[in-house]
């Protein structure tokens, strides 16, 4: 057995009929509403009613000195223009300056630990060594030059790029002077290490090898 819905105007609670047209109606701003706008259904005819008794208003926004909000106000019409004694409200609202945007005002941070204010600290062993603008401060400079291969561990780990002994902006941000010079000081010790080394091969071979008979 089938059903048949059957349908009421919002408004007056009147039968809506197969035959009826039906209004839908958005509520923006009422004093009873909450944040969100709301829509209700309503015949064609009511709608018509709320249409005739519309009101010609004035919306504006009154920034008041010392009011961090201004106040939106809904003004009828004739009061609103009645306001313009000195020029006519037509001529001066051609000749005003456009609306500067609101200032928003600043939003808290997150909500963080006690005495957090929020901005990370270099100068700890869970941040040092990471990129980031500003001064380098002594504290974040002596952490990395004494963990330095466990600092670049944990950059390479977070997908950072990581403090290189080669590079002349690493060097001087993180005061890395002595390490790299040490570093430059192993690498051309290196060569001479191995020549000496085979060198030394040589005289080994030339003493196994038997000498020549004379002729």
């Amino acid at each position: 057995m089938g059903q048949k819905t059957v349908r009421f105007s919002d408004l007056s609670g009147q039968l809506i009929t197969e035959d009826d047209a039906l209004a839908r109606i958005v509520v923006h701003d009422h004093p009873e509403l909450g944040d969100s706008p709301v829509e209700i259904e309503a015949l064609v005819d009511e709608a018509a009613v709320i249409e005739k008794a519309a009101l010609r208003v004035a919306i504006v926004e009154l920034h008041l000195p010392g009011e961090d909000e201004p106040r939106r106000v809904v003004v009828d019409l004739e009061t609103f223009d009645g306001l313009a004694t000195d020029t006519p409200i037509n001529e001066l609202l051609i000749a005003a300056r456009p609306a500067r945007p609101a200032r928003r005002p600043a939003r808290a941070p997150a909500s963080a630990p006690a005495g957090n204010t929020g901005r990370v600290n270099y100068a700890t062993l869970e941040h040092a060594g990471e990129p980031h603008k500003g001064k380098t401060t002594d504290a974040e400079k002596k952490l990395v030059r004494d963990h330095f291969d466990e600092i670049n561990d944990r950059l390479v780990a977070q997908g950072l790029r990581t403090i290189s002994l080669a590079d002349p902006e690493h060097i001087e941000r993180y005061g890395l002077q002595d390490m790299a010079s040490e570093l430059v000081g192993e690498q051309e010790a290196l060569p001479i290490r191995e020549l000496t080394s085979e060198r030394a091969e040589d005289a080994l071979t030339d003493e196994d090898e038997p000498a020549e008979l004379a002729s």
